[in-house]
């Protein structure tokens, strides 16, 4: 390698790297998705440690998942991370209502969480790793990566053992706490974990997919079969004019 193959190598891999990091930001959501899945469990929280008023609680915490949608709906944004939100808040409400118990604002969420790492360990043992299949769209390459590039394969299947594993963790800390404590130590435990598991798995998933081989665009290779279709189409068509207007010319 010369010295001046390496600046294009690392080039390309800092180009690489930014192209991951925004396909990440794009599937998961980015900071605004942060602040949306955190803001209706912590106004939950919040009001029921104050006042222990479940009804309060659950209205304020429903509201202001539909106050997120609206603002993205009036900002032109894209609204599926916001309106999980409001399902999952819903569900809460739901389940909070219908038993009486607060605690169970925060089930629906748990057996989400605990359903979502099972998924991602069991598809990823069955060979179809989940984080895969909810990326490949995003990269445009679809699942090309099952069988035409075996590195970006292999990049998924460990970032989806990252995300079942820290998800299954969080599971293990919060299950027992929905038996042992209250609402309150509850709410605020969960709270505390939304964010830091999320950012650690998104950091193993970039840093895994950053060193594998880049994505295959499905998309583009379509597009160019498509068009080569069509030249020689034309192609075709032309030679076939070509003949009458030499007989003719004859």
């Amino acid at each position: 390698m010369t010295s001046l193959d390496k600046p294009t190598e690392d080039t390309q891999q800092d180009d690489a790297r930014a192209v991951t990091e925004a396909a990440l930001f794009e599937a998961f959501g980015g900071v605004r998705g942060m602040v949306e899945t955190v803001v209706p469990g912590l106004l939950f929280v919040t009001i029921y440690t104050i006042n222990k008023d479940l009804h309060m609680s659950a209205i304020a915490a429903l509201a202001v998942s539909l106050v997120l949608v609206v603002v993205r709906l009036a900002m032109k944004d894209t609204v599926k991370h916001a309106f999980s939100g409001v399902f999952g808040v819903a569900f809460g409400v739901v389940f909070a209502m219908m038993t009486g118990n607060a605690k169970d604002f925060y089930l629906p969420g748990m057996l989400y969480t605990l359903g979502l790492s099972l998924a991602y360990i069991v598809t990823t043992l069955c060979g179809v790793p989940l984080l895969g299949l909810i990326l490949g769209p995003v990269f445009k390459e679809n699942l090309s990566w099952r069988t035409r590039n075996p590195g970006r394969k292999k990049a998924y299947a460990k970032a989806s053992y990252a995300w079942g594993l820290i998800l299954l963790a969080k599971c293990a800390i919060l299950f027992p706490l929905y038996w042992w404590a209250d609402t309150t130590q509850l709410g605020w435990v969960l709270i505390a974990l939304k964010i830091p598991p999320f950012l650690l798995a998104v950091w193993l998933t970039w840093v895994f997919l950053a060193k594998a081989p880049a994505p295959i665009d499905v998309f583009a290779e379509m597009e160019a079969e498509e068009k080569a279709a069509e030249l020689k189409g034309a192609a075709g068509s032309e030679s076939a004019d070509a003949g009458p207007r030499h007989r003719r010319d004859g």
